[in-house]
């Protein structure tokens, strides 16, 4: 459901498609050729499909899957455990392999700002040490741009490109930062919105009036912050684990709600589905990657 002051008849998110996934994430719309992308982390594959829930296709991955992006020539990028593969249509190419413990650390969630520079995290399988990263591709190479991370989560960056939001989930925080998009830096990190257990801080994505919309799992809901980070909606969903959510549709007013199923499985019948509801809003398109950022 979904909920705002005011609010007679709150709609309900219909559900793409029969399709249901162990730990569905990275959701991706490109406007380019109008497809729904998105990932099941830990079954190790990628899914798209056409927004009417028929045909979904889907791929296997190198090893449990954080995100995927287009690139500008079409290819698929996805973030693996060990590191960053293409895919071609064809078959696999490794790109990047990073230096982290692959035994107890694997990408998690990923995402291009603005102008197509790719940034991404790293996660902590128990997610109890702070010994993963966040990073940025440029250059040919990834940087670290943060280190001490748990579970690297949702990133989005406001309509001017001035502002960059990421979360740590456990943490229970999500931060907001200055955004230099020329330079693809941030710095004056602080403090933007903050959750309660059991409620963590998943996947977010930012609309254009500059809210961010952020899936809180174990929460069983996706909130909309304004700008100044009070909450003013909510769109429940009938599963407890929502992972994350993008603007979807070629008008970008349908959110995309991911989820992953509980540690119960049975008791909720719609887990591992993908939500559709009426956002009340617009979202912004995302921009594919920049493929000379791989190679400097």
């Amino acid at each position: 459901m979904y909920r705002q002051q005011g609010d007679q008849v709150p709609p309900k998110p219909d559900v793409l498609s029969d399709h249901r996934d162990e730990l569905g994430e990275g959701p991706w719309w490109d406007a380019e050729d109008g497809t729904f992308y998105w990932v099941d982390s830990t079954g190790c594959s990628i899914h798209w499909v056409r927004l009417d829930g028929s045909d979904v296709a889907t791929i296997s991955t190198p090893g449990e899957v954080g995100f995927v992006v287009k690139t500008r020539s079409g290819l698929l990028l996805a973030g693996c455990r060990d590191g960053l593969y293409s895919y071609n249509g064809d078959g696999w190419q490794s790109k990047w392999t990073g230096s982290w413990d692959t035994s107890s650390v694997r990408c998690n969630d990923g995402k291009t700002d603005r102008n197509g520079l790719l940034w991404f995290g790293t996660m902590h399988d128990a997610e109890t040490e702070p010994v993963a990263h966040l990073y940025r591709l440029r250059d040919g190479r990834p940087q670290v741009q943060l280190d001490g991370v748990t579970v690297s989560n949702g990133l989005g960056w406001s309509p001017d490109g001035k502002l960059m939001y990421y979360a740590d989930s456990p943490t229970q925080t999500i931060r907001v930062f200055d955004y230099d998009a020329s330079a693809g830096e941030i710095n004056n990190g602080r403090i933007f919105a903050t959750d309660v257990k059991p409620s963590d801080p998943d996947g977010l994505t930012v609309d254009a009036d500059g809210c961010v919309w952020s899936a809180k799992w174990d929460g069983g809901r996706v909130v909309r912050y304004t700008p100044d980070g009070r909450i003013d909606r909510e769109v429940e969903v009938p599963v407890s684990r929502p992972t994350s959510c993008m603007f979807v549709g070629s008008d970008l007013r349908t959110l995309a709600i991911t989820s992953a199923l509980p540690d119960v499985p049975d008791t909720e019948p719609l887990a591992g589905a993908v939500f559709l509801v009426d956002a009340g809003t617009q979202g912004l398109p995302e921009t594919r990657f920049d493929e000379q950022q791989l190679t400097g």
